[in-house]
Order: structure tokens, then C-alpha cells, then sequence
């Protein structure tokens, strides 16, 4: 199976040749993995749309667009999980993840109980390491877009997200103690395909009382994620892999 890269253009008429324009795609293409003239590769171009191509020149990184094709990998909702600063580098191992199960954005936020204090040089960093392992991660797993990587300075500025969302949802472990286990799939279930989810996660210290609040005058809802009570890393890819299994095999 051909190989698939975001080449970030919009998409050519079928025959043409073009240039692959994008350094990171052209290197992994032609220096990475060596391909020549004749050899076939899948090309991500905006808006999602994916077409098979050909290597014309590997000296002048150029390729012929063979034909487009009708792949939908993506869920038809889109899911944001943010999540409370965590520490280390969990929040790599999320995004990885989070790509892989669908995710269409990857939101961070310090929350109250937050042990990672991150200054905007961190945080810059620290997105410009993300953006490349959730290209990687899109790549790898065959998306047809690329999440969305976010920070917020403040906790505020998230809940100001809300109403872009048709549903926002609060994974609280106290829910979980409590024995909630309906919500989340009732939400799933009210769903319709186009619509936007915010799935909330709290940092390893969890989400404060006063947090909840805030939340939940916003327009949120508390939801459990069964009777387990999951790390802060484990918990956003439960979460998704309950929409995928919804709306990618039972729906």
C-alpha cells in the first residue's frame, strides 16, 4: 500500500505534474525513502481530499496526479478533547494517540490542580514538538485532516470555546464513583453527523469543585467513562475510542 503525505496545496486536475512544494513531505519523500520515478505514493491535498500519484523526477520532486480517491477515514463528528497541562511528556503520547483515534483537535489549558507550569516559550515549543508528531501520527494512520494542536494562557479563554461546540461534555471521575455510566453514550446517540464535541479532562490532580462550576454554567454536562478511574493520560483516549467504535462500526 502506498505510502500517504499532507503536501498542504489544493488539489490538481488528475494528469497534471506538479512539485511537491512542502519541504518536510519532499524530504521524507525523496530522501527518507528514496522513491523514483514510477513509484506510487497517496497525497493528502486541502480540505481533505486524497489522490493517488506517481514520481515523475526525483531530482526536481515532481509527481503526476493519477487519480482521486473516495476514502472518508475521518469520524463524522468532530471530536476536541482538551485536557488540563500534564506532566512530562504525556502530552505527546496524547496527541500520538488522540490522532490516531480520530481526535480533530488537541486543546491544553492550566487548570487549578495542574502541576505543569508552562511560560509562553515553553508552550511554543512544546506546539512546534506536537504539530510534528500529529503530521506523523496523521500520516501513519491515514487522516484526512490534521488536528488542530491548541493552547489556552488561561482557563477562561477554553470556556469562551464553548458555543462553537454543539455539545461539551466534562469527563469527571467523580461521575465514575458515582456510578454514572449513561451519558456519554446518550450524547453519542444524540449526535448527528457534522456536529462538534468538546470532551473535558482534568490534569493528574483532577478538576477542582470550582471548575465543575465554571463549566456547567457555561452550557457543560458531566459524564462518566465507567467505573474505572483512569489516569489523566488514559482517560481522553477511552473517550475516543468510544466515539470511534460508535460511529465507525455500530453506527
Amino acid at each position: 500500500m502506498a505510502n500517504q503525505y499532507f503536501v498542504f496545496k489544493k488539489q490538481p486536475e488528475v494528469g497534471d505534474v506538479f512539485a511537491i512544494e512542502d519541504k518536510a513531505a519532499a524530504h521524507h519523500i525523496f530522501t527518507v525513502m528514496r522513491m523514483n520515478a514510477g513509484q506510487k505514493l497517496q497525497l493528502v491535498f486541502e480540505e481533505g481530499k486524497v489522490g493517488l500519484a506517481e514520481v515523475v523526477s526525483s531530482e526536481l520532486y515532481t509527481v503526476r496526479l493519477l487519480e482521486v480517491l473516495d476514502l472518508q477515514t475521518e469520524l463524522p463528528v468532530q471530536v476536541t478533547v482538551a485536557l488540563g497541562f500534564p506532566k512530562g511528556d504525556k502530552l505527546e503520547f496524547i496527541s500520538e494517540k488522540a490522532t490516531e483515534l480520530g481526535a480533530g483537535a488537541i486543546w491544553a489549558a492550566p487548570f487549578k490542580w495542574s502541576v505543569a507550569k508552562w511560560d509562553s516559550k515553553k508552550l511554543a515549543k512544546k506546539k512546534e514538538k506536537l504539530d510534528k508528531i500529529v503530521l506523523g501520527a496523521a500520516e501513519q494512520s491515514r487522516r484526512q485532516i490534521l488536528p488542530e494542536v491548541r493552547f489556552f494562557a488561561k482557563l477562561a479563554e477554553l470556556v469562551v470555546t464553548f458555543s462553537q461546540f454543539d455539545q461539551v461534555l466534562i469527563a469527571y471521575e467523580e461521575s465514575a464513583k458515582a456510578g454514572e455510566q449513561a451519558k456519554l453514550a446518550q450524547s453519542m446517540a444524540s449526535l448527528k453527523p457534522g456536529q462538534k464535541v468538546l470532551v473535558l479532562f482534568g490534569p493528574e490532580g483532577g478538576i477542582a469543585p470550582e471548575e465543575i462550576t465554571l463549566f456547567e454554567k457555561a452550557g457543560a454536562e458531566i459524564v462518566g467513562l465507567g467505573p474505572r478511574i483512569m489516569r489523566a493520560e488514559t482517560a481522553p483516549l477511552y473517550a475516543l475510542s468510544a466515539f470511534s467504535t460508535y460511529f465507525d462500526l455500530l453506527k
